[in-house]
């Protein structure tokens, strides 16, 4: 750090990660972490190659997994491989604009989430709702258009919190107490009246892109449920209920632990730092590592259809040690 003219100008950033966390856990810290990203890793991208390989399963509902996938898989790609590296190598450093780009994939892939949430919630309420017009109101082409606006979206305002957080003055420590890069971590090390006016815009942006969405999910999933009740037949009950379970549970992960979060903070009730982190932690990654499971074991036409896979692939290796004995 460099100082000039009572401004400290920042050069890199240190990951302080947990602070509480003893030194002699480290190892086991980083092991988890690391096994983490492998499932996310492992996970999201089997759901990509095997929806893509799969010509049954390219239908709408199953495009948005697949975009739901690959930000899962850019989420956990740009959070854990430097908190992983603090706890295993002890490399705890990363640069001033490295840590900018990151608070901004933080951010970004999250609104993308919250968005693409939202294009489900709309799939299953036409379905459900309207299952007549579903075949022409969402089709491939639809999907991916309304995809492509989740992803866009976010974007133009992700770049207002960015260039609004750059031009602000660094004067405190270059301590992130945090296990990547955010921008309240980053903005708490900011000094002057703009400080405020970034954390309020920035405020406003995140409220629009998780809000939003969350209100149209509630109000389409109310909206279904009203529908499901509604029907006499117990069986058919039950079938419609199962293709909403997958939507519910992912939803659930994403915004349940997001909203308990802000709910205690607004009643004034407190956490550890460490608690905290962890919190935020495991809201972040976690879905990321279970939506994988949920989609193959909660969507009866990937189970079914993998389950077929594997029966097909013991059959021919069966047959492939009979012939030659």
């Amino acid at each position: 750090m460099v100082l000039s003219s009572n401004i400290t100008r920042i050069h890199n950033f240190f990951i302080l990660g947990f602070p509480g966390l003893s030194p002699s856990y480290y190892g086991p810290a980083s092991a988890v972490l690391f096994i983490v990203y492998l499932a996310i890793l492992v996970g999201n991208i089997f759901i990509l190659v095997f929806v893509i390989y799969e010509k049954s399963l390219q239908k709408p509902t199953y495009l948005v997994f697949c975009h739901l996938a690959l930000s899962d898989l850019s989420f956990g790609t740009v959070t854990l491989p430097k908190i992983v590296s603090k706890y295993w190598f002890g490399n705890s450093i990363i640069s001033f604009y490295e840590c900018f780009t990151q608070m901004f994939f933080v951010h970004y892939l999250g609104s993308v989430m919250s968005f693409l949430l939202m294009v489900m919630a709309l799939d299953r309420f036409i379905a459900i709702c309207f299952p007549l017009r579903y075949p022409v109101l969402i089709t491939n082409n639809i999907i991916f258009a309304l995809c492509g606006f989740a992803w866009f979206i976010p974007l133009p305002l992700m770049l207002i919190v960015i260039f609004q957080a750059l031009s602000l003055p660094y004067c405190e420590s270059n301590i992130i107490t945090q296990c990547y890069c955010d921008h309240i971590s980053i903005t708490n090390q900011a000094c002057g009246n703009d400080r405020k006016i970034a954390v309020i815009v920035t405020l406003c942006i995140a409220m629009f892109c998780l809000l939003v969405p969350l209100a149209f999910i509630l109000i389409s999933y109310v909206s279904v449920i009203i529908v499901i009740l509604k029907i006499s037949n117990t069986a058919g009950r039950s079938r419609i209920l199962e293709t909403c379970t997958p939507q519910i549970f992912i939803t659930c992960l994403f915004y349940l632990p997001r909203c308990f979060v802000y709910i205690t903070n607004t009643v004034g009730f407190s956490f550890s730092v460490d608690a905290r982190i962890l919190l935020i932690l495991l809201y972040s990654i976690l879905p990321a590592a279970v939506n994988p499971i949920i989609y193959c074991f909660k969507t009866q036409q990937i189970k079914h259809t993998l389950m077929k896979r594997i029966k097909t692939a013991k059959i021919g290796i069966e047959l492939k040690i009979w012939t030659r004995n």
